[in-house]
């Protein structure tokens, strides 16, 4: 378990919100606690969120595509475009469409692994022994070759 705090002034224009809401999105939100401070720099929301660094599942419409970029925080969303690149060329290569390689909700979950292993990889839903046999090398590289 995790904690962010989030203060939010009163005359807030949207942004700081949007920024809370965008992470609320992209983590498994275990509780919320919130207190109005007011003070002599004027009031405050106060939030403190505990939470697990993973993606939900999304029970959504199957016509509607989940938009990551809303949903993942703006650094995660630069990780999640660089894996979506890697899928490509990775499917290229295969000549096999690009969900065939990974979802983008698989993707979206090796976001937030701390660090992508064969062992890490399988705890991603959609990434069974075969899978990792066949791509996970290519993410693992892409992994260390990005900490370098």
């Amino acid at each position: 378990m995790q904690i962010k705090l989030f203060t939010i002034p009163i005359t807030d224009s949207g942004a700081s919100l949007e920024e809370m809401n965008r992470f609320l999105r992209s983590n498994k939100i275990l509780e919320v606690e919130n207190q109005l401070v007011s003070n002599e720099w004027g009031a405050s929301w106060c939030f403190c969120v505990k939470y697990l660094t993973t993606v939900s599942t999304f029970k959504r419409d199957e016509n509607v595509k989940p938009d990551y970029k809303n949903i993942l925080s703006e650094e995660k969303f630069k990780v999640f475009s660089e894996l979506r690149e890697l899928r490509k060329q990775i499917a290229a290569k295969d000549a096999v469409p690009a969900y065939a390689v990974c979802t983008d909700q698989e993707l979206a979950e090796i976001v937030n692994l701390s660090e992508i292993s064969e062992k890490t990889l399988k705890t991603v839903k959609g990434f069974g022994d075969k899978k990792v046999e066949k791509y996970g090398s290519a993410f693992i590289a892409w992994f260390q070759n990005r900490k370098a």
